[in-house]
């Protein structure tokens, strides 16, 4: 199996003024197809990884040839991760009373968890991630570093934010807050809600 660029689940410019449509078009025509081109470039001399999904390639590093496993975690991640990113983003959508009683009574207040979110995620030294995800069925605010993935870690991502410069250097330069704040009016709350509600069953 050869692995492909998704197609993206929103208009280039939907996301405006939050995110802007030339960002979008060069973070997901460049930088996720260059991940996923690599990703296919590392395991085509390993038959055995043939018909693999990322997720099974993340989850199974330890079944990966010390060769080319780094290259897994970068390459593979930034596919995953990226796939991830581009399906929770949508704009003007409402929390759903699930997930919302949830964040309350693990953060206190909804407050609460954007204000430890974007710290998280100003924190994050150099390129990396910063996510929502059920940990042991247990709310928590994770980081992960270059294109590592949290589902390499067995946890089950709910949110993420790329704090990678590229998805923010050209709108926002070296405002990060402003990229981060921003974020917030991007979240796919539906499509968080169903992760949730699927995961917690």
């Amino acid at each position: 199996m050869v692995h492909e660029l998704i197609e993206l689940p929103f208009k280039t410019d939907s996301l405006e003024p939050f995110m802007d449509e030339e960002t979008v078009k060069i973070h997901y025509g460049k930088h996720h197809k260059a991940y996923v081109d690599n990703l296919n470039k590392a395991i085509m001399n390993y038959p055995e990884l043939e018909g693999k999904s990322v997720e099974w390639l993340l989850t199974n590093l330890d079944n990966i040839s010390e060769e080319i496993r780094q290259k897994v975690i970068n390459h593979g991640g930034g596919v995953y991760n990226h796939n991830f990113f581009w399906e929770i983003l949508k704009k003007d959508t409402k929390i759903p009373n699930e997930i919302e009683t949830a964040i309350i009574e693990r953060f206190q207040s909804l407050e609460n968890f954007k204000e430890e979110f974007k710290n998280q995620s100003l924190g994050v030294f150099g390129s990396g991630w910063t996510w929502l995800v059920l940990d042991k069925n247990e709310l928590k605010i994770v980081q992960t570093f270059n294109q590592e993935s949290v589902i390499s870690k067995g946890m089950f991502p709910l949110i993420a934010i790329d704090v990678w410069e590229h998805s923010y250097y050209l709108k926002y330069q070296n405002r990060r807050a402003e990229y981060i704040d921003n974020f917030f009016n991007i979240i796919n709350w539906e499509k968080v809600n169903e992760l949730f509600l699927e995961e917690k069953q």
